[in-house]
């Protein structure tokens, strides 16, 4: 019982860890893209629909990814194009992707396929207890730990990665040494919106495998308030999200267990969390101050 809620927590986990890298790394660059939730959500409906249609998971998540770097490409035009508020486009993306997977995905509701296979790493899948947990995953799963040590391994290894980290600090200084500010932030937006899309294809062709109506309910907001969470560090996305990925998990093993705590209270549980994180987190200011992007949010005009 316990290895299997264990399980199902690590699974939970995948699309929090895909969702928060990639936004990571646009806050980062010094853009808020608070559009998280509508990119995995258009991200989960062409994933699903594309998978059903060509029964293929792999085109899947390619589309999914690709939906979600098209729904980044949007917001990049508006904020880095034409200059308009970040976080008011940010907002108005995430109404347009619930918006438009409901009307796409209208189609698709109360239809299902067979999720991601679960691949067993040889020898390590059958020692007791840990091999299940650790080393009996899907492809995405897997590739979760590997973006993560790839996105460690660029922002602090690679001069890409330190440009990264110029830009997002002090976009002024870092046009003058003549680095394409917007470029940088552009793509990074990009990345952004595919790791969401990836994020948010897992969910129907791992998790739930069919299409529902908002069926991120909320993953993208907590994949926000993760990266805060984390102090814009990899690794502690990594971490922060199995433990969001807990919290969620209580309200399903509560109703399972017959609890005697009303089935609302349970379900809010993952957002009180991501409340009471931030709240803390608000407190100590220096500390927010110090570590994350000293232009996040500010708009960039570059001078001749």
């Amino acid at each position: 019982m316990i290895e299997d809620l264990i399980f199902t927590v690590l699974m939970t986990s995948v699309p929090l860890i895909y969702a928060a890298l990639g936004e990571l790394i646009v806050e980062r660059s010094g853009v808020l893209n608070l559009g998280v939730e509508g990119m995995m959500l258009m991200g989960a409906v062409s994933g699903f629909g594309v998978a059903m249609v060509t029964n293929s998971l792999t085109l899947g998540i390619m589309a999914g990814a690709g939906a979600g770097m098209l729904t980044a490409s949007l917001f990049g035009l508006l904020v880095l194009g034409f200059a308009t508020n970040q976080v008011a486009t940010g907002l108005a993306l995430t109404i347009f992707g619930t918006g438009l997977s409901g009307l796409v995905g209208s189609p698709l509701i109360g239809k299902a396929i067979n999720g991601l296979p679960q691949l067993d790493v040889p020898i390590f899948s059958d020692l007791p207890i840990v091999g299940k947990l650790l080393f009996s995953h899907d492809i995405i799963a897997y590739g979760a730990v590997v973006m993560t040590v790839l996105t460690a391994w660029f922002l602090k290894r690679t001069r890409a990665g330190l440009v990264l980290r110029a830009v997002g600090d002090n976009h002024d200084s870092a046009h003058a040494l003549g680095y394409a500010v917007l470029t940088v932030r552009f793509v990074s937006v990009l990345f952004g919106g595919m790791m969401a899309g990836i994020g948010g294809a897992y969910l129907p062709l791992m998790l739930t495998p069919h299409w529902a109506e908002e069926m991120t309910s909320g993953k993208g907001w907590i994949s926000l308030a993760l990266v805060v969470f984390a102090s814009w560090m990899p690794w502690r996305v990594l971490f922060g999200a199995l433990i969001f990925g807990g919290i969620s998990i209580m309200q399903l093993a509560g109703q399972a267990e017959g609890w005697s705590v009303p089935s609302q209270f349970l379900s809010m549980l993952p957002y009180l969390a991501t409340v009471v994180v931030l709240v803390i987190i608000s407190r100590n200011r220096y500390f927010v101050l110090a570590n994350s992007p000293a232009c996040l949010g500010r708009t960039f005009y570059p001078s001749k």
